[in-house]
């Protein structure tokens, strides 16, 4: 609208002006070497305007012809890096589906249009990748590192190249060298791990406190307080002040990490600050009830009576209650006081849920028998079952099973890698609980003590088992007569 108002405002201007000249009408006159020439003012004004238009497209012809060339020039280059693009795209879709020879294809046509474009060597490479040709793959992400704009994206690639290879030494270098130049959450990553698998603990911690972009902060949480945990380990019995410092920053850092919670607590309670020791443990116990927590619990006073053991057992299964640590911890303080209904108690939910009892539940049952009545016929049935009951949890990773807590795992070099979970159990389709196959794994030394002491005769195959179901439960009648006990019974195998 404003637009339209201008050309109005405009063409009403000329017309005035136009007006004006002609109602004062004029002569031009022009004396050139004895020529005259007179014409009116009007016309003189379209003359020189003529002339003007004329100059003007003369200039404009004059420069089109002397800029041709480089206007063709400059055509024919945008039409190639049209067709390179297009040769790109078709490319990184065929990369995207798989398909080897339409992605070479296209990166050949790239590498014509587009021979300076970066994304031309990713091409290039990712080709390559799919052709199988590994030499070539190398070669392109070496002319990437060798570049500066793709520097980075030619070391990660290298990277990757030699981990596929398994060459680990070689893929550090490359991660380092990223590193060195930006510390971006791969490389950190890469460098974190190699320096864990050296147990270079304090260097570790170091480089997650420059790296903050390497995971989000739950994880780093996590990995410090590990390398905390690593470093307490290790100078527990060297120096307990900085070990005791070490895990108690862990233990605040992640208040679920059971071995920097048994770390502090046992250095505290060897210096006889049990306040601070049980305060540790009954923080940890309600997030992740473990066995060692527990032990260290039931000792904080060796002094302690039996009876005062019970009562700090069922203070910790308060904490956690129905979870099974909890209920195996207060059975066993049970046992050694001589409650033996309490430790039956304890162990009924376990022993009648429908999960099947662990080898160390079936243990602690045994064990009852045997302190509370000697009757070899349950304990050997209860013996029976822990031979083939399901593994206990302990410390897995990769693989590997142990029954302490490591940093890192020995196979991978991974941090944090073990989890405490049971062992995987196997049982073949039909088959009875006594075939089950478990990975092979050393028994506790408070189990193989226990075995050792109530196995005094050797234990008869057993013959075929009922359901879990129908064992005896965690608390059975009284022992009947003597003769009755003895005899052949589905309750208990013959002596």
């Amino acid at each position: 609208m404003v637009r339209v108002l201008f050309y109005l405002l405009l063409l009403i201007a000329l017309a005035l002006g136009l007006a004006w000249l002609i109602e004062r009408p004029g002569e031009i006159v022009l004396n050139w070497q004895g020529y005259r020439v007179k014409i009116s003012l009007l016309v003189g004004l379209a003359a020189l305007l003529a002339l003007m238009a004329a100059l003007l497209t003369a200039y404009g012809l004059l420069s089109a012809a002397f800029r041709s060339p480089s206007a063709i020039s400059t055509a024919a280059r945008l039409r190639r890096q049209e067709r390179g693009y297009a040769a790109l795209s078709r490319g990184i879709h065929a990369v995207g589906v798989g398909d080897a020879q339409l992605a070479a294809k296209a990166a050949a046509q790239v590498q014509r249009c587009l021979p300076g474009e970066p994304l031309a060597l990713l091409l290039r490479a990712e080709a390559a990748q799919l052709m199988g040709d590994q030499n070539a793959v190398e070669t392109v992400f070496r002319e990437m590192a060798g570049r500066e704009d793709t520097r980075l994206l030619g070391y990660r690639g290298l990277h990757a190249h030699a981990h596929r290879r398994g060459e680990i030494e070689t893929a550090y270098h490359y991660a380092n060298a990223a590193h060195e130049i930006a510390a971006l959450p791969w490389s950190a990553a890469a460098v974190l791990d190699r320096r864990v698998a050296a147990k270079d603990w304090k260097g570790a911690l170091a480089l997650l406190e420059e790296s903050r972009n390497i995971a989000d902060r739950r994880t780093l949480e996590q990995r410090r307080a590990m390398l905390l945990t690593a470093l307490a380990i290790e100078q527990e019995q060297t120096s307990p002040e900085e070990a005791l410092r070490f895990a108690r920053l862990a233990n605040k850092r992640a208040p679920d990490l059971v071995p920097a919670a048994a770390i502090a607590a046992r250095i505290l309670a060897r210096q006889g600050a049990v306040r601070k020791a049980s305060k540790i443990i009954e923080s940890a116990w309600p997030l992740a009830p473990h066995p060692d927590l527990a032990k260290i619990y039931l000792d904080l006073r060796p002094s302690e009576s039996h009876s005062d053991r019970l009562a700090r057992a069922r203070q910790l299964a308060k904490l956690a209650p129905g979870h099974p640590e909890s209920r195996m911890a207060l059975a066993g303080a049970a046992i050694a006081a001589g409650d033996f209904k309490a430790a039956r108690e304890a162990m009924r939910p376990l022993i009648e849920s429908d999960e099947r009892p662990t080898a160390r539940m079936c243990l602690l049952m045994a064990e009852i028998e045997e302190a509370e009545h000697g009757e070899a016929g349950y304990i050997r049935e209860w013996l029976a079952r822990a031979s083939r009951a399901p593994r206990d949890p302990c410390w897995i990773a990769d693989g590997v099973m142990s029954d302490q807590w490591m940093p890192a795992s020995p196979v991978s070099g991974k941090l944090g890698a073990f989890v405490w979970k049971r062992p995987d159990e196997r049982i073949a389709a039909g088959a009875e609980p006594a075939e089950a196959v478990f990975r092979p794994i050393a028994a506790p030394a408070s189990q193989a003590v226990f075995l050792e002491k109530t196995q005094t005769r050797a234990i008869p195959p057993p013959g075929p088992q009922q359901p879990d179901t129908s064992a005896p439960a965690a608390g059975r009648a009284e022992p009947q007569a003597a003769a009755e006990a003895n005899s052949p019974s589905p309750e208990a195998p013959a002596a």
